[in-house]
């Protein structure tokens, strides 16, 4: 499939039942509630994971928490995969990046080192935010997620151009997705009952980190401008949704947007696994973590 074809369809609605079948996970929110179990992180400190069969939603798009964690951590899955192929791919060669014969640890004086570094950065912190979701939904790996593979359509990380368009389409899914996010946990948070099984202080902070999470894709997406010189790369007065009204349930879901990522017929298929296992090769460590709770 071509990129211009799969990033016309990002922006399309989809039904959610095709979603679910093109992505191979039909009962995803059943998934998640077996993956949901007791394991924490340092990272989620102050966060419990709790069980997704919730006496709380969203009383508009009726997500729940658990499905918020999935759907956020395929998402970051998603990125993290993205980012660790753009780094090990021929675009790395491009002059705006590492430059002819450079690579993302090694790059030539005929590159851009800051430009590299901003795709190292990314690639760590999209991996940072998978393991909070991991944790609050009590995954014990990456080899558990839900999804493994992802797919791109070819040529996408041979060459700068399809390689930015793919980068600002997914960076601005996910801005939608979590600005969803942070205004369904502030709505759950206001009608969770007494007794229920998330706090409203609980579903208030995780719409904080929602809030936390969303600045730093917004950085990513204009980083990604920046990359391919496309000025001014703050281009906005305000982060939209990008024609994303939920994150999970519904026909214009985050889920349902990042349909073309999940479906074969997209392109060459990449692997999860290899993006982790290689990740710490080209990764970059930054700092920061979590709100106060």
């Amino acid at each position: 499939m071509k990129v211009d074809n799969v990033l016309a369809t990002v922006k399309k609605n989809f039904d959610r039942r095709k979603f679910l079948q093109a992505g191979s996970i039909a009962g995803l929110g059943v998934a998640a509630t077996t993956l949901i179990g007791n394991a924490t992180t340092s990272e989620a400190k102050g966060i419990t994971p709790q069980s997704s069969s919730s006496s709380v939603q969203d009383p508009v798009t009726k997500d729940t928490p658990a499905e918020i964690f999935t759907a956020a951590l395929i998402a970051e899955d998603l990125a993290t995969t993205f980012y660790f192929n753009g780094l090990v791919g021929p675009v790395i060669q491009d002059p705006n990046l590492a430059g002819p014969g450079g690579t993302a640890t090694h790059v030539t004086s005929a590159g851009n080192l800051g430009n590299v570094d901003y795709l190292r950065a990314a690639l760590s912190e999209e991996i940072a935010h998978a393991n909070l979701f991991r944790a609050l939904l009590g995954i014990s790996g990456p080899a558990n997620d839900p999804v493994q593979t992802f797919y791109f359509p070819a040529g996408v990380f041979d060459t700068l151009e399809p390689f930015i368009a793919t980068l600002e389409a997914l960076e601005n899914a996910f801005i939608g997705a979590y600005l969803n996010a942070i205004t369904e946990f502030a709505r759950m948070a206001a009608v969770a009952p007494k007794g229920a099984d998330y706090t409203w202080e609980q579903l208030a902070y995780y719409s904080e980190v929602a809030g936390s999470i969303l600045g730093v894709e917004s950085e990513h997406r204009v980083l990604g401008r920046v990359i391919s010189n496309s000025n001014p790369a703050n281009n906005r007065n305000y982060e939209a949704v990008d024609g994303i009204y939920s994150v999970y349930n519904g026909s214009r879901s985050a889920v349902v947007a990042l349909t073309p990522f999940l479906t074969a017929s997209t392109g060459p298929a990449y692997s999860l696994a290899d993006a982790i296992a290689n990740a710490s090769s080209v990764s970059q460590k930054v700092g920061g973590g979590l709100p106060p709770n």
